[in-house]
C-alpha cells in the first residue's frame, strides 16, 4: 500500500489518485471534466486539465505495460478504418483486431491508400507472427499492400460484401471511439487523439471479458484479475 501512496517526481498527487483518474478516463465515456465529479467526491479536488495531463504522461506507458502482457494475436485479423474529424482535419484511424474482439492496434493517419495500409500491416506485425487470414471490405488498399508485405504474401485475403459489414467483429469495435469522440466533442490533437486511443484499446482488452453475458461467479474472476493486472501495471508506471 505504501507503494500505492508514492508520489510520482514532480506530481502532488500519490499513485493511487493519478492511476485512479486515468482508469476513470478510459474504462467509461467520460469526459475530463466528468472525471472531476467522482474524484471531488473522494475528497481529490482536481482540475480537468490536470486530468488530461495525467493521461497524457501515464497513459502511453500503461498502454505498453498491457499489450507486453496480452496474449497471441490470433489466427485472424479484422482490419477497418474510421473516418475522424481532428481539429477541422479529416484523417482515418485504422484498427485491427482478433477473432475474439480484441484490438490488436489503432493508428490515425491522414489517408487511407496503399501506403498508409502498408505502414499499419508493418506496425501491426512488428516482433509478432503474421495471421492465416486478414478480413476485411473493398478497400482496394488493402489487397494492395498485402502483396507488397512480405510476410502477408501468403496470407488469405477475405473480402466481406457492403451488406455483410454489420456483421464483421470490427466494425463493432468501432462504437466505443464513436461514443468517446461525441463525450469529448471531437479530438482535436491528432498526437494526443492517437495516443488516448491507444491506452483506451489496450484497458478496453483488459476489460472485455468482465461485462459479458457469462456466469456471475465467471465475471467477478474475470473482474478481479483484470483489476489485479490493472494495479500492478499502473503501480509500475505512475
Amino acid at each position: 500500500m505504501s507503494d500505492a501512496l508514492d508520489q510520482p517526481k514532480g506530481y502532488r498527487f500519490p499513485n493511487v489518485v493519478i492511476r485512479h483518474a486515468v482508469y476513470l478516463s478510459h474504462r467509461y465515456t467520460l469526459s475530463h471534466r466528468d472525471v472531476q465529479e467522482p474524484m471531488f467526491e473522494r475528497g481529490v479536488d482536481v482540475s480537468h486539465e490536470t486530468v488530461r495531463q495525467w493521461c497524457s504522461r501515464f497513459g502511453p506507458d500503461i498502454a505498453e505495460q498491457l499489450k507486453a502482457l496480452e496474449p497471441r494475436r490470433g489466427r485472424t485479423w479484422h482490419v477497418d478504418e474510421v473516418r475522424l474529424d481532428t481539429g477541422g482535419t479529416i484523417r482515418w484511424l485504422w484498427r485491427a483486431i482478433n477473432e475474439h474482439g480484441n484490438v490488436l492496434d489503432v493508428l490515425l493517419q491522414d489517408r487511407r491508400d496503399t501506403e498508409a495500409a502498408v505502414r499499419f500491416f508493418r506496425r501491426l506485425l512488428d516482433h509478432v507472427e503474421g495471421p492465416e487470414s486478414i478480413v476485411s471490405d473493398g478497400l482496394g488498399s488493402h489487397g494492395a499492400a498485402m502483396r507488397e508485405v512480405q510476410e502477408l504474401v501468403a496470407v488469405e485475403h477475405v473480402k466481406v460484401l457492403a451488406k455483410e459489414r454489420q456483421n464483421n467483429l470490427v466494425e463493432q469495435s468501432h462504437r466505443p471511439t464513436r461514443d468517446q469522440e461525441r463525450q469529448q466533442q471531437g479530438f482535436q490533437d491528432p498526437r494526443r487523439a492517437q495516443g488516448f486511443l491507444t491506452t483506451h484499446a489496450r484497458i478496453g482488452n483488459l476489460f472485455a471479458r468482465t461485462r459479458a453475458r457469462t456466469p456471475a461467479c465467471e465475471r467477478r474472476h474475470n473482474l478481479r484479475r483484470a483489476f489485479e493486472t490493472w494495479s500492478g501495471v499502473s503501480l509500475r508506471v505512475a
